[in-house]
């Protein structure tokens, strides 16, 4: 009986103390966890719950949960050759797919030399396109960008929200191709750097690609390196202002400087259309590794899922309804990406394509 009553006393004591520290973290952390009814907050406002089981609303019939972007490939490799130099190659570097998964989409390679009638099919699959980076800015890949930007801008023409991101070399072929200009492009030195984002107006973050960054965030991209920068061309402000097509069709949002402190256009958003031009790599600080100053802080991460969620969110606005079945042939899962950490220029992975006719 005495080993059954210390047993007691000893099964209350612990329950005391368990409540007695329940209570003191309770107060370390600013009150009490739960309370009857709800979770107790810092204005005292009970969190309502539902007692009687899940409530599950329906989903939003204007958007499209099950979005698809198309990314166009790139001529070669992706690793000038080290990984295959087989005519017609081309690739599209895995960090940007992950960069369209990781907010919810799947993506259906867009070979850039397959027959037009192919592109266009599977256009037509697609709830938004993105444009890489890369080197090829003439011949049948300049081609092929043109013709699917036009198909863009005619699809939100007749109804259709269809965005578009296009990043580094792809914001530069806009450039040239909205401009009419194809010398429009200045020498800058932005390889291997990172930089600020010096935003133009910060009440033009409103409805762009930066409407969702927590103010917070929004000063560290201001003051601090979040924005990985890797290229050898871009515009400065003067010139990007100077041409009338550029300037009436797209929006100045942020601009950087080289590393001589040279200031070139880094952000632009149409004005009339959902297509964001970036001369920075929002997709590198979660997903690529090669590069020595690709930031991987946390709120550079951060900047990177900001983007990818912004864009999805966009996609999610197309009334386009593909075809389940014919959208399964032709994702990206049908091809395996290639670890060329070690062989390529920055790349650690890509999805390498080969047709065989190309002009480029």
């Amino acid at each position: 009986m005495a080993s059954r009553r210390r047993g007691v006393v000893l099964c209350i004591s612990l329950l005391l103390l368990v409540g007695a520290s329940s209570v003191r973290y309770e107060e370390a952390m600013g009150g009490s966890i739960l309370r009857s009814g709800g979770w107790e907050r810092e204005d005292d406002e009970p969190f309502e719950y539902s007692r009687d089981g899940l409530s599950c609303p329906s989903p939003d019939p204007t958007l499209y949960n099950l979005p698809v972007i198309g990314i166009v490939s790139h001529p070669g490799d992706g690793a000038s050759g080290r990984l295959s130099n087989a005519s017609g190659d081309s690739n599209i570097p895995a960090s940007y797919v992950k960069f369209v998964e990781s907010a919810g989409a799947r993506v259906i390679p867009l070979i850039y030399n397959e027959p037009e009638e192919t592109l266009i099919e599977k256009l037509n699959l697609v709830n938004g396109v993105l444009f890489t980076g890369g080197w090829a800015k003439a011949g049948l890949y300049y081609e092929t960008i043109k013709k699917v930007f036009q198909i863009a801008l005619e699809r939100n023409d007749a109804g259709e929200h269809f965005p578009l991101f296009a990043i580094c070399l792809g914001f530069e072929l806009l450039t040239m191709i909205v401009s009419k200009d194809r010398d429009i492009l200045e020498r800058f030195h932005g390889e291997n750097q990172a930089s600020s984002l010096y935003f133009q107006d910060y009440s033009d973050v409103q409805r762009s690609v930066f409407e969702r960054f927590p103010n917070e965030l929004l000063r560290k991209l201001s003051s601090e390196c979040l924005a990985m920068q890797n290229h050898k061309f871009g515009i400065s402000p003067k010139k990007f202002q100077g041409n009338a097509a550029l300037s009436s069709f797209f929006q100045i949002l942020t601009t950087s400087k080289d590393e001589y402190g040279k200031v070139y256009v880094s952000t632009v958003q149409a004005y009339n259309y959902p297509v964001t031009g970036f001369q920075w790599h929002p997709e590198k600080n979660a997903f690529e590794w090669g590069l020595s100053m690709i930031p991987h802080s946390e709120d550079a991460v951060r900047v990177t899922q900001h983007v990818a969620n912004y864009f999805i969110s966009e996609a999610r606005k197309s009334s386009n309804r593909p075809p389940a079945d014919k959208v399964l042939d032709n994702l990206i899962y049908n091809y395996s990406p290639t670890y060329c950490g070690r062989a390529g220029r920055g790349y650690d992975e890509v999805y390498i394509f080969n047709f065989p006719h190309s002009s480029m």
